[in-house]
């Protein structure tokens, strides 16, 4: 596991626009030896905004789009197309606008599916997952995996005080602490098996947040390692409460 850098940058805009201009170059490498790579996205202000920008970026359509594969770390049990799921928000935001294959955007069940149980919905997705995995995988190998950092320190839907998830790929979520309380999230141990993981906070309410994960280390936020990199994507704002700060582009 690696040991989380810190980038600050000025604000939330260009926080976007530079984690964009960053996950263009990833996926443009991931793909440029021909394979296919996998990219989970994450929902929530910062990191819709961020994929907003990557659909705007001008070397958007240098990225293999046929090649990359899009998970979700988290989604809300909510019905498809609902304004709240973050799969409609980053449909709006990127998705709909780059050419990906059909069967590579892989969003977790929504609330209509063939089941309305989050945990069979959970177990659905852990077996998608499983149908790309490597030979002696559970599941693909996730090349970037974005999370958004919540004001309670929570990435993806693990909330402080609450289930991380052991052996399972994919857990069912029924008491969220803020609505709606029935959510599916990767688990920690999913999660931590990426090769890259960026974790994303804007603003002065995620602070605390940013704060706590770097100096206390007690919030889920503070767990998270990549195998290969871990980048906390972060503006002054949400800095703020952090004695020593560096800025390291």
């Amino acid at each position: 596991m690696t040991s989380p850098r810190l980038i600050i940058h000025p604000n939330s805009d260009l926080l976007a626009k530079a984690a964009a201009a960053r996950l263009l170059t990833a996926l443009i490498d991931a793909t440029s030896d021909g394979r296919e790579a996998h990219l989970v996205v994450t929902g929530g202000g910062i990191g819709t905004a961020v994929l907003a920008a990557l659909a705007e970026a001008p070397a958007r359509d240098a990225v293999a789009w046929p090649s990359i594969h899009v998970w979700w770390g988290d989604e809300r049990f909510l019905p498809h197309a609902h304004p709240d799921r973050n799969e409609t928000g980053a449909r709006r935001a990127l998705l709909d606008h780059v050419p990906l294959e059909g069967g590579h955007v892989h969003p977790m069940p929504s609330a209509e599916d063939a089941t309305a149980d989050a945990a069979e919905a959970a177990r659905a997705y852990a077996a998608e997952l499983s149908q790309y995995a490597a030979a002696g995988q559970q599941h693909p190998t996730f090349d970037v995996l974005l999370l958004g950092v919540g004001e309670d320190g929570h990435v993806a839907s693990l909330f402080p005080g609450r289930p991380v998830g052991d052996d399972e790929l994919v857990i069912a979520v029924y008491d969220a602490p803020k609505p709606p309380p029935t959510r599916l999230s990767l688990t920690l141990k999913t999660i931590n098996t990426a090769e890259e993981i960026w974790l994303l906070a804007g603003g002065e309410e995620k602070a605390d947040a940013v704060r706590r994960a770097w100096t206390e280390g007690d919030v889920p936020a503070a767990l998270v390692r990549g195998r290969r990199r871990t980048l906390w994507l972060v503006d002054q704002a949400a800095a703020g409460r952090l004695a020593d700060q560096k800025m390291r582009g």
